[in-house]
């Protein structure tokens, strides 16, 4: 009895977060007009910039998307492939608009610069393949 009230002590936590983890599901009907997903990041992948973006990260979305980007609260888990594929004008886009439908404000009022900073970091929470990890 008491083997099975520690089980069930280590196990619901668990089982909690994978349920929050799990059921975000990506928006179709959210989706950058075909100029705006086109833009380029204006700025480097520098040292600088990446980790002025984290610490933006980190002030205004680790609350949703948790400190490591694997999303909490039904926000996207930004690790994954489908959110990596899309292009940095998406991101941009996407960031600038926010999603009412689903819970994601707008960032319109940080500077752009400080948008595109944010997709630079964004960029370093790929995860990584699984031929990245078998690697020695």
């Amino acid at each position: 009895m008491r083997a099975a009230v520690l089980l069930a002590l280590l196990l619901v936590p668990a089982l909690v977060s994978l349920a929050q983890h799990t059921s975000y599901a990506q928006d179709p009907k959210w989706q950058a007009p075909g100029p705006s997903a086109a833009r380029a990041n204006p700025l480097p992948s520098t040292e600088a910039i990446v980790g002025g973006g984290r610490k933006l990260f980190l002030r205004h979305c680790a609350e949703c998307h948790g400190r490591d980007g694997s999303g909490l609260r039904n926000a996207a888990d930004l690790q994954l492939p489908v959110v990596q594929r899309q292009s940095d004008g998406t991101l941009f886009w996407k960031i600038t608009n926010g999603n009412g439908r689903r819970g994601m404000p707008s960032f319109s009022g940080l500077p752009e610069a400080q948008r595109w900073q944010l997709i630079r970091f964004l960029r370093t929470l790929a995860a990584p393949s699984a031929s990245d990890s078998a690697k020695p």
